[in-house]
């Protein structure tokens, strides 16, 4: 055997190096661009954007992640603003989504109700929950009015609550099934305070959990919760990806950070870059049956960590001394998103409005919920022309993906089956027009009981340590309207670091 090659080793300098290319890693590198800094972003894909990104089927590009954004503070209106998006804001149809769940035989389906904070009825013996919970589930639930709140005192875990104030039917066939859809994660294991904020002090000053419910219900601004963009949220990638290369910004793609140290200048990041076979046929290591991944080092005296969880915990635990991430942190949960592109007239008349969540006994269903994305959104439907578009979502926390180990074929088949019986409509193989797959492997739940306790303490040491932040949905919050303002926050910390008392950077 030929002696190893010994790996060449590309050698870069910036001032700001930016660990992960999804939103937050794009947002917080703009930000410190802006005012003249030399911004390296490294990112393990082919391509920026993380869980806002695109998958191409059948002519139509469409979203393959998240496809809407939260309304709730003006972080994500600011940056639509600035980047020119502002007036490609959509709203998604009002129609809502619907339940199917078991009921003893086969399957039963309802809208879900629309009076509600994560499936927790404002009103227990409304005619719509009635209809998915039954005459004895909405009694139970009802008791939650005549039970001193002052027994409650200040709730922690949302299953506990739900399940002690309004019962069992309630939390399995309305909470589970939008927690499970939402945040990938059991009730039990939520935290109250932070998937739905207020409502302890809601229910102190009504009395009742569905009476703080009705409260926050009132509370809610005018308008949806949720918007979107007019041609997917990934053209939002696009335009920040322009505004990077207009302010400047190096951006290595194909680059998996291996290590991160900080010496007298400041911090080495030291990453492996796969040598594509195409490249290596050009090379002389291509003769080489051993060739090595190219070695990249960056130095630099600030670094912004927005990468996903584990790639994150591992690069702080190595770098940051003092630190070192508790076995109690939360395992990311394996998510697979399955798009089918069909054409399948029956469906024209969204017969389970803009989609649908599962509950866990749906007999049948491997999938947790089934978004009717060309019912969703009308721009869609007039750029599939006729044809529907549906995304069904699988991988419940806790369990192994039922898709684990399949191939694309069988995949495609399963996704059709299951939202033939989510969508209440029969869907033949000759429908199928396109199937793609989606695969994320660490999505953390930062709803988690103690999860906010963990942020705060891996905060305080992250600000006694110079030159690095650390940003991402793993440590701000699920969505763009808790991932943008913080990473605009971690990179004004830099930017304050980096600017002289002058202003010059």
């Amino acid at each position: 055997m030929s002696d190893a090659v010994p790996a060449e080793v590309e050698r870069r300098s910036a001032v700001v190096v930016v660990i992960g290319g999804g939103v937050a890693g794009m947002v917080a590198a703009l930000e410190c661009a802006k005012i003249g800094l030399a911004v390296t972003i490294v990112e393990r894909r082919d391509e920026l954007g993380g869980c806002v990104g695109r998958i191409e089927l059948d002519g139509l590009t469409l979203d393959s992640g998240a496809e809407s954004f939260a309304t709730r503070g003006d972080g994500v209106a600011e940056l639509l603003t600035a980047l020119r998006l502002d007036d490609e804001v959509v709203d998604p149809n009002r129609a809502g989504a619907w339940l199917v769940w078991g009921d003893g035989s086969g399957l039963d389906a309802a809208p879900l109700p629309k009076t509600g904070v994560l499936g927790i009825p404002a009103n227990p013996l409304g005619d719509d929950v009635r209809r998915i919970i039954g005459w004895s589930g909405a009694t139970r639930a009802y008791a939650d009015r005549l039970k001193p709140i002052l027994r409650i005192g200040r709730a922690h875990s949302l299953g506990e609550l739900v399940r002690s104030r309004m019962g069992q039917a309630v939390l399995d066939r309305l909470v589970a099934p939008i927690s499970s859809g939402v945040y990938s994660a059991d009730p039990e294991l939520l935290d109250l305070d932070l998937v739905a904020p207020g409502l302890n002090e809601a229910m102190t000053r009504t009395g009742s959990l569905s009476g703080g419910v009705g409260q926050l219900v009132e509370q809610r601004k005018a308008g949806g919760a949720v918007r979107g963009l007019r041609g997917g949220m990934h053209t939002l990638v696009d335009a920040l990806a322009r505004e990077l290369e207009r302010f400047g910004v190096t951006v290595l793609t194909g680059v998996e950070v291996t290590g991160l140290e900080r010496d007298a200048a400041g911090w080495t990041v030291r990453g492996d870059r796969m040598i594509a076979a195409a490249d290596a046929a050009a090379t002389a290591v291509a003769a080489d049956a051993d060739a090595r991944p190219e070695r990249v080092e960056l130095g630099a005296p600030d670094v912004v960590i927005a990468a996903a969880a584990h790639t994150s915990l591992g690069l702080l635990e190595a770098a940051v001394e003092g630190w070192e991430a508790t076995t109690d942190w939360p395992q990311g949960a394996s998510i697979e998103l399955v798009t089918l592109v069909l054409d399948a007239p029956a469906l024209d008349a969204a017969p389970r409005g803009t989609g649908v969540l599962v509950a866990a006994d749906a007999p049948g269903v491997a999938a947790k919920a089934l978004t009717h994305s060309t019912a969703k959104w009308s721009w869609l439907a007039e750029a599939a022309g006729g044809r529907h578009v549906v995304r069904l979502s699988y991988g419940r926390a806790g369990q192994a993906n039922p898709l684990d180990g399949r191939g694309d074929e069988e995949v495609a088949a399963l996704a059709l089956a299951d939202a033939s019986a989510l969508l209440g409509v029969p869907l033949e193989a000759g429908m199928l027009r396109a199937a793609g797959r989606t695969v994320w492997r660490d999505a953390v739940s930062h709803a988690a009981l103690g999860q906010l306790d963990r942020v705060r303490s891996l905060e305080e040491t992250i600000a006694a340590e110079p030159g690095i932040e650390v940003t991402g949905s793993w440590v701000s919050g699920t969505g763009l309207a808790s991932v943008v303002p913080h990473a605009k926050a971690a990179a004004a910390r830099v930017r304050h670091r980096r600017v002289a008392p002058d202003g010059t950077a």
